[in-house]
């Protein structure tokens, strides 16, 4: 069954659109429906990214006036005025860093060509059409809805998920067996991407904030995946029995259960640091095998220290 969903983002659309059409036509301004094209085509994601599109857009119609002047009466109204037009005015918007304008700036450039003549009162009409337009898109773009909650539950679902991949982690090395699919590793990655773009919009939403905790949280949570990601291989290849493996899912059972946003890491960075002096006064590998295990295990536990370091640095 066939189910309509309507999202805030097209909510302002539709009352942008309908409220610079309705202003235009108010003032009686030729081609008033324009402002609603405009409004339309500067309705953004976030606020930051409104504001940038909305000085692209004024900047390269301002431009596309000037052009309009010069090709125009300085040629003649014609096709192949317009094509030549464009074919020095797109580049002058890349080189100004405006090429988001351009759509807008052909209504304009249009409408000139329409009227056929150049006058100060059509001048005038296209540029509050521009001011309309690109104004009340940035009026509408000043509502954002929050998103804290959703970042709240993504930064609930990673923890649980590495908590999953440690709880595995130290199964296996209990056991040296396991049945685990691995589907955490890519429900992992996939949540982290996600939640690492909704927290840098949610900074663009916000004018004097150049960072934000939870972009931070993603990025840190990010960082220890991809060691998480080394350590698995590392893990799987150990095969051997020796004293110090339950030692150490001893270690990882009690951090797993300590997984959450608050500083931890320091207590545990100092139990690592413990657990290194004892496995110094033990005595040394008698067989090849133990000999590898325990420089296995040792790799081990040097990256889960970089694991704990870079939560301490948040």
């Amino acid at each position: 069954m066939f189910v309509l969903k309507i999202g805030y983002r097209t909510v302002k659309t539709a009352i942008g659109t309908a409220g610079a059409i309705a202003l235009a036509q108010s003032l009686r301004l030729e081609n008033f429906a324009s402002a609603g094209i405009i409004t339309l085509l500067c309705i953004q994601v976030t606020k930051k990214k409104s504001l940038q599109t909305a000085r692209a857009r004024f900047v390269a119609g301002l431009v596309g006036l000037l052009f309009s002047f010069f090709f125009f009466e300085g040629l003649r109204y014609h096709p192949l005025s317009i094509g030549l037009l464009l074919l020095f005015f797109i580049p002058t918007t890349v080189a100004l860093k405006v090429t988001e304008g351009i759509a807008t700036s052909a209504v304009i450039i249009l409408h000139v060509y329409m009227a056929k003549a150049m006058t100060w009162s059509l001048v005038y009409n296209e540029v509050m059409l521009m001011i309309i337009g690109i104004g009340i898109a940035l009026l509408v773009n000043m509502y954002m809805p929050s998103v804290e909650k959703d970042l709240k539950e993504y930064q609930r679902i990673v923890e649980d998920l590495f908590r999953i991949i440690f709880k595995e982690i130290v199964h296996y090395l209990r056991t040296n067996e396991s049945l685990w699919d691995g589907k955490e590793i890519a429900l992992a990655s996939d949540t982290l991407k996600r939640a690492k773009a909704l927290a840098l919009q949610n900074i663009e939403n916000h004018f004097l904030r150049n960072e934000d905790y939870y972009y931070r949280y993603f990025r840190m949570r990010e960082r220890q995946f991809e060691i998480i990601e080394r350590m698995l291989p590392l893990i799987s290849s150990m095969t051997y029995t020796v004293e110090q493996r339950n030692m150490i899912a001893d270690f990882i059972d009690e951090l797993s259960d300590a997984i959450h946003p608050g500083n931890t890491a320091d207590r545990f960075i100092r139990q690592l640091e413990e657990m290194k002096k004892q496995f110094q006064q033990m005595p040394l590998p008698k067989t090849r095998e133990e000999f590898e295990e325990r420089a296995a295990l040792l790799h081990f536990v040097k990256e889960m220290e970089q694991y704990l370091i870079i939560k301490s640095q948040l």
